[in-house]
């Protein structure tokens, strides 16, 4: 008798998983996106939901604070119905080795729809900062580290991960202050209230282009079409220095197979989007290749982003 009320149970929860999927969405979709708003993600974000929008509904809320977690730790506790999902970047990699204590696990905590996008960062400072060349600009950092700052949008975010990856490959550690949102880092950074930023090209373009701000250096292998003239850190002397800011999509897990089937379907088709494209090449933005947006590809690039990220936070955790 218990075996069949199990079993009559179980068919009636597996009717009502299917039905709910089969009318999916008939509500509009929250993307949490986890970083505020204005900055670079959010601005992709954003266009994500309206690439993705075209036959559903979906809302913007940003949840902001702590390098992304506590948009992350808010969509790992909703109901896992498809109507809540997140939008978060590179911090996602990150976030278990600054975060001891963090309330979801990024790799068991949610169901992978798929990588998004991904950009370069470039190091800006105040204009006429330090004269001359790069090399130039490390013998001035290396003189005058104790008194100089690097603004970041805070611990876990891509501004923060940038400095960390920079004090790594040059040995030089430069205090680090924390704001809220990029457009709060790039006003003290224009007051001269702090002296160097490493910013998305996406914020960072219209400063360097009217000669507000000074770049340095773009943060990736290549450089990038909305910033020819300034060269890589790469190829100025700092081999193999390469960080990309990737964003990505998630649902709480145990979110029912067609739902996320019905996401990354979704997904896949706004990556190929024109306007989507067109939105994020005027960003200096680039979309994943279409076979990675999927959620196999992702589970595997995060994994293989936590690996490398792993000695450089704990390298970087020790030498404070």
């Amino acid at each position: 008798m218990a075996s069949r009320l199990l079993c009559a149970l179980a068919f009636g929860l597996a009717m009502t998983v299917a039905a709910a999927a089969k009318d999916y969405p008939s509500r509009p979709i929250k993307l949490v996106v986890a970083f505020a708003a204005g900055g670079p993600a959010d601005t992709v974000g954003r266009m994500l939901a309206q690439a993705m929008g075209k036959g559903q509904t979906i809302v913007i809320e940003n949840i902001s604070g702590a390098g992304g977690t506590i948009a992350s730790t808010y969509v790992s506790r909703a109901a896992p119905d498809g109507y809540t999902l997140l939008f978060n970047q590179l911090g996602m990699a990150i976030s278990p080795f600054l975060y001891p204590k963090l309330e979801y696990d990024p790799l068991s905590s949610f169901e992978y729809i798929g990588l998004v996008a991904y950009q370069a960062n470039v190091l800006v400072t105040r204009p006429k900062f330090a004269p001359g060349s790069f090399a130039d600009l490390l013998a001035h950092l290396k003189a005058n580290r104790n008194r100089l700052s690097f603004a970041s949008t805070g611990r876990g975010g891509a501004s923060d991960l940038c400095a960390i990856l920079f004090g790594s490959a040059t040995g030089i550690d430069i205090t680090t202050v924390p704001y809220r949102a990029t457009a709060q880092a790039l006003t003290d950074l224009l007051a001269g209230n702090v002296d160097l930023l490493c910013d998305s090209v996406a914020t960072a373009t219209p400063f360097i282009q009217s000669g507000a701000v000074e770049a340095h250096g773009v943060t990736t292998l290549n450089r990038v079409p909305t910033l020819p003239q300034v060269p890589t850190l790469d190829e100025q002397g700092l081999k193999g220095f390469d960080m990309m800011t990737w964003t990505a999509l998630y649902a709480p897990k145990g979110t029912p197979k067609p739902i996320v089937d019905h996401l990354v379907r979704s997904l896949q088709v706004a990556v190929e989007d024109p306007e989507f494209k067109a939105g994020l090449q005027r960003i200096g933005s680039t979309p994943m290749p279409k076979e990675r947006g999927t959620p196999e590809a992702h589970a595997a690039f995060l994994r293989q982003e936590m690996t490398r990220w792993q000695p450089i936070l704990e390298k970087a955790e020790t030498r404070k």
